[in-house]
């Protein structure tokens, strides 16, 4: 996976402004995810994209069945069940 960058906290604007200039909070969504208020109060979210990459983890990420693959592949590392990185063999 690529590297996460963390984004600043939200920003929060209003629905009025977003419909007036959506293509401009679509590249300001790629650093800063955008709560999008509608009468002061929060009612949606834009999230950006600055690749397909990005796009490509925040799928996987949101994913109940690969959520469910990591809770259960964590499980069975705590019930000691697994391998420990440093003793695998690459070679």
């Amino acid at each position: 996976m690529a590297d996460t960058v963390r984004k600043p906290p939200m920003k929060e604007v209003p629905l009025s402004e977003v419909k007036d200039d959506l293509s401009r909070f679509l590249r300001a969504a790629e650093k800063q995810d955008i709560v999008i208020t509608r009468h002061g109060k929060p009612a949606g979210v834009l999230i950006g994209f600055e690749s397909e990459d990005d796009w490509f983890e925040y799928r996987l990420e949101n994913d109940p069945r690969f959520r469910e693959r990591v809770e259960k592949a964590r499980a069975s590392i705590r019930g000691g069940r697994g391998i420990r990185l440093d003793d695998i063999e690459l070679g």
